[in-house]
């Protein structure tokens, strides 16, 4: 056989010898239906539907602590930007993560109640109750003589007016 140049061309079992693994000769690269003769199918594409819900990210303590900590030792200007941009976090999580580390600290060395919880006292319970009852009946009162006092006031606009007893004086 000879090449469009005229020269002589080694046979194929030679030539596919000679090509490092990462080459292809053309027949190689085209579909298989292309070698059939056939239409070239497409390559399959990625489905391009966006997902229902999105996955949160949800980091670890330990991941929290890492970022923390590289944050904190920041020298340089623009450094927790460029620390920021390299995880993918906003500004906004570092201040919250600080807090809750902060919130963490003092709950830590706080002081803490010995002992066993309390269990519901029933007294505690029923004052609770009464105290209850007792601002729903204050409302309803205060609504009533609202209510007393319009009834007042519409009487004496229609000519009848309603006498009634002056309270007592309160001693």
């Amino acid at each position: 056989m000879t090449s469009p140049n005229g020269l002589p061309q080694p046979p194929a079992s030679l030539v596919a010898e000679d090509r490092s693994e990462g080459e292809r000769s053309e027949a190689e690269r085209r579909p298989v239906a292309a070698k059939l003769g056939g239409e070239p199918k497409p390559a399959a594409r990625p489905n391009p539907e966006v997902v229902a819900k999105a996955k949160r990210r949800k980091p670890t303590a330990e991941y929290k602590q890492r970022i923390l900590i590289e944050a904190d030792a920041v020298n340089e200007s623009g450094g927790i930007g460029a620390l920021l941009r390299r995880e993918g976090l906003y500004s906004s999580q570092l201040t919250a993560w600080r807090q809750q580390r902060q919130s963490a600290i003092q709950q830590a060395h706080g002081p803490h109640k010995r002992g066993p919880k309390p269990k519901n006292d029933p007294l505690v319970q029923e004052n609770q109750k009464l105290v209850r009852e007792n601002l729903r009946l204050t409302e309803n009162l205060r609504t009533a003589e609202l209510i007393i006092e319009v009834q007042k006031k519409v009487a004496a606009l229609l000519g009848r007016p309603i006498y009634s007893p002056e309270p007592e004086d309160k001693r």
